[in-house]
């Protein structure tokens, strides 16, 4: 995922905050959060349960996530196997192909996802509030507290982006006159009814939001699987009025999740993560994926010799920025042997020395081109850069038909509706009208 995360308004970047300030921002003041994101410790560790069918619900098989800056055990998660899918296939199951809403069918939810977005958007811009997340994917992700924070921002301003009529406007139709009178072909955008999310851990808030809320407002119901970031996330939402059986939510490992998707069999999945898996999946649900896979990115300096201390200060960012755990994060750098006279490489390094585990600006790591490629989303010109595109923007492969895209109202209509055609034809029928010949 790529975001503007180095471009986000200075005055709305958070400074870190002393640990008597955190105390004053409890849990008890944030009417949702079942966690308080700054004491998730070993000796205080955090608890992930289950979603399914409207409840919220445990497991007999907890398992426990390790910090990786000290060993300890500070998350237990409620581990579904393979014996305990059976719940979510029936929640899944229940849900038609029609999906939930659609033009037809209780049209009225388009305006009440306009309604809880617009809440959202509120929520998430309250300073306790976006510090809660920001400190809490720090927790699960090694981001230093601006590259979380802008993870919330984008996320809020999505939000913003589908405040009031425009989830509405996602499912707009069209008509077409027909041949003769009465007729006419009307397109209208159709959700796929039963579908699955399967996010990354790197970014645990603002890709799964914002693909769970494009299948959401599509008229979709989901089962998602991700990680606590979004298990208090969808206890904001539900504060914000999002219906509590309107989405899933299971915690697994891959194992159990194929055969929860085998077993179910929903009409459409979304994954983002390693191209193995991409592949698989593709051969198992028979095509009905759309992917978000890895990427191998370079970044190449041509023969102009400029701007040596920002080119240099790019090359750090895109590479280094959460730890290099982006899929737009760059992976090889070619440069023109004109480069090679300069100082790029000692300011390169200089750069990368500066970086250190305290801030989290670097951390344990757990797991003519544009007119001759295909790259979905290619970066071009002097202040290019993989962590400064602009926010909400289309993103997602290019060159394969299962490419899912994320964050725009195209996107969102691509991945989580399909066309439907009604052909309405009234008459009149002509006035001299005989039973033709057989044909």
């Amino acid at each position: 995922m790529n975001s503007s995360h180095d471009f986000i308004p200075s005055l709305l970047r958070k400074p870190m905050l002393s640990p008597c300030v955190i105390k004053t921002w409890c849990v008890q003041s944030l009417s949702f959060a079942t966690e308080e994101a700054e004491e998730i410790s070993g000796s205080r560790p955090a608890e992930v349960l289950n979603l399914v069918q409207g409840k919220w619900v445990g497991s007999s098989n907890w398992n426990t996530v390790v910090d990786p800056l000290n060993g300890d055990s500070f998350i237990k998660v409620a581990e579904v196997d393979e014996t305990g899918i059976q719940p979510f296939v029936e929640s899944l199951s229940s849900c038609p192909k029609h999906g939930v809403h659609n033009p037809f069918k209780a049209p009225e939810r388009y305006l009440m996802f306009g309604e809880i977005s617009a809440k959202a958007a509120h929520m998430l811009s309250l300073p306790k509030v976006s510090d809660f997340f920001t400190r809490l994917i720090q927790r699960v992700s090694p981001k230093s507290y601006q590259q979380a924070f802008g993870e919330v921002y984008v996320t809020q301003k999505f939000l913003e982006n589908f405040c009031g009529d425009q989830v509405r406007f996602l499912a707009r139709s069209f008509g077409v006159p027909g041949n003769h009178l009465g007729q006419q072909s009307h397109g209208f955008r159709w959700p796929y009814g039963p579908v699955a999310i399967i996010t990354p851990f790197n970014f645990p808030l603002e890709i799964p939001v914002l693909q769970l809320m494009g299948a959401l407002y599509m008229g979709n119901k989901p089962v998602l699987k991700v990680s606590i970031v979004m298990e208090q996330m969808l206890h904001l939402l539900h504060t914000c009025g999002l219906p509590v059986e309107d989405v899933d939510f299971i915690n697994s490992d891959g194992r159990t999740m194929n055969k929860l998707l085998m077993e179910a069999n929903p009409r459409m999945t979304l994954f983002t993560g390693s191209s193995r898996v991409a592949e698989k999946l593709a051969v198992d649900l028979k095509g009905r994926v759309k992917l978000e896979d890895a990427g191998f990115d370079w970044k190449i300096l041509g023969p102009d010799v400029h701007q040596e201390d920002y080119i240099a200060w790019v090359c750090d960012q895109d590479a280094y920025a959460c730890s290099g755990q982006k899929c737009s994060a760059q992976s090889l750098l070619f440069m023109h042997e004109n480069w090679s006279k300069t100082s790029l490489l000692s300011k390169l390094k200089d750069l990368a020395e500066r970086r250190k585990l305290e801030d989290l600006t670097i951390g344990p790591v757990l797991t003519e081109v544009i007119g001759k490629s295909v790259n979905g989303t290619t970066y071009a010109g002097l202040r290019a850069r993989t962590t400064g595109a602009p926010q909400n923007h289309w993103f997602g492969p290019a060159g394969d038909a299962r490419g899912a895209g994320i964050g725009t109202p195209e996107a969102i209509k691509l991945v989580w509706s399909c066309h439907r055609e009604i052909i309405y034809d009234f008459g009149p029928v002509p006035k001299d009208w005989k039973i033709p010949a057989s044909t």
